[in-house]
């Protein structure tokens, strides 16, 4: 996870460089004063009345550096609930028992708004790889919602949600706080952490790369040194605040878990967390602040340089997730072919839109809340306009990407179409193919050759 610049005492206002941790801790992590223990996490009788209740994103033995956990100090614990019991399959698409594992280059038309269902109802799974309950691989998801949850919490124990909004404001109320997350901006939720959401202004439609393995955390830098690509200053998490209702009100708990959906019900508010200390929490992060690198002499470097976040396999610079975004930004190469060359890659690339055209298939059938999908080792790259044009063009410093955000799940993983991506709701472009690379001409002239 990035380490993060707190935000500000108002749950819908973020400042960049808040004082010390000790008096962020005074102010914002501690909804009333005096609430968060002083000198241990899980005293006799916690301030107010409070329960402690420790949140471990890790294994309590992980690596100092690497181990996630955030204390909560809540009016109940999160274990005060009855059982919980499977929600109608047919109710919710994200389960994966069928997924058609296919080298053909697919697309996606704009996935439709559904103004008749909240956020848990509008999930659906439309890739994947690995097994949530082995803890490998990832799932890549849409949502699509029109209506705000209820009495109600939702929290995926399969992975960590990295959530790509694309239309529409979401509202989304967590055990730690408040986040207001908009279009061209990301939010993680961890996996186990709680949250609701609603809308502000009307429907939803977004992206969502769940992490079954491991945690998002920003990528090394290497040779370019210790600032670019998403400064970790930027990313800013949520301030403490808590629902306090002394009556009883019935709320439902919704699991995603091995990708079924689970609900239990409970008389209190799960969102009662009056003060949390840790280094387990969602976060947030406006792509429009990420600092783009790229060459000033020749040659279209690898997209690695626009990673915004990374979800690490076992193996060293190999991600079962990396988030990659292609913002506007200048281009000065000389003698360089400048969209990206053609490939054929180890790595599995879904890509969606966010707003505008990308620079690599402009004109063509991939549009904002569209996707593609080009699996491990199919041939791609760009459509035979965008090679017409950028093979001719001159070559003066240019500003691409005005107006416009692309981005891409990269994974190391072999990615299954669902059913529901695949077949149900019919949106793939049969004719991807031969739209972007069958107009392709031959251009080479063989010099040994006599006419």
């Amino acid at each position: 996870m990035p380490t993060t610049q707190f935000s500000t005492p108002d749950p819908y206002s973020y400042l960049n460089g808040f004082g010390s941790y000790h008096e962020y801790a005074a102010n914002h992590i501690q909804a009333i004063k005096g609430a968060l223990p002083v000198g241990q996490n899980s005293p006799q009788k916690p301030p107010y009345g409070l329960y402690a209740e420790k949140l471990s994103g890790t294994a309590f033995t992980a690596p100092r550096h690497e181990n996630r956990q955030t204390w909560l100090y809540r009016i109940l614990p999160a274990a005060a609930h009855d059982n919980f019991e499977r929600l109608d399959p047919d109710s919710y698409h994200t389960e994966t028992q069928k997924l058609h594992h296919i080298p053909n280059q697919l697309r996606w038309n704009p996935f439709d708004l559904d103004e008749n269902v909240d956020w848990v109802h509008g999930l659906h799974l439309v890739a994947g790889a690995g097994d949530p309950t082995m803890k490998t691989g990832l799932g890549i998801l849409l949502y699509a919602a029109g209506k705000d949850m209820g009495r109600e919490a939702f929290y995926s124990a399969d992975g960590d949600f990295l959530i790509v909004p694309q239309h529409g404001v979401l509202d989304i109320q967590t055990e730690l706080g408040k986040l207001l997350v908009r279009p061209n901006e990301i939010c993680v939720i961890p996996r186990g952490v709680r949250y609701r959401v609603t809308l502000p202004s009307g429907p939803v439609r977004g992206y969502i790369c769940e992490l079954y393995q491991g945690h998002f955390q920003l990528p090394e830098l290497g040779p370019i040194g210790s600032n670019g690509l998403a400064n970790a200053r930027d990313f800013q998490a949520p301030v403490a605040a808590f629902d306090d209702e002394e009556e009883p009100k019935e709320y439902r708990v919704i699991c995603k878990f091995n990708n079924a959906l689970f609900a239990a019900r409970q008389d209190h508010t799960p969102f009662d967390v009056v003060a949390w200390h840790g280094n387990y929490y969602p976060y947030k992060y406006d792509l429009g602040r990420f600092n783009v690198m790229g060459t000033i002499s020749y040659d279209h470097p690898d997209p690695s340089i626009f990673t915004v976040l990374t979800g690490p396999s076992d193996h060293p610079g190999t991600a079962i997730a990396d988030f990659v975004i292609f913002p506007p930004r200048w281009l000065v190469a000389e003698d360089t072919f400048r969209p990206p060359w053609y490939h054929r890659n180890t790595m599995s690339e879904f890509m969606g839109l966010i707003a505008g055209d990308y620079d690599a298939k402009v004109g063509g059938g991939f549009r904002p809340a569209g996707a593609s999908l080009h699996n491990i080792m199919s041939g791609h790259g760009p459509d035979a306009t965008a090679h017409e044009r950028a093979s001719n063009a001159e070559l003066k410093p240019q500003k691409v990407g005005e107006g416009s955000m692309a981005f891409m799940f990269e994974s190391s993983l072999m990615v299954g179409v669902s059913e529901w991506g695949l077949k149900t709701c019919q949106k793939v472009q049969e004719d991807y193919n031969a739209e972007s690379w069958r107009p392709l001409k031959r251009h080479f002239k063989n010099p040994n050759k006599k006419d």
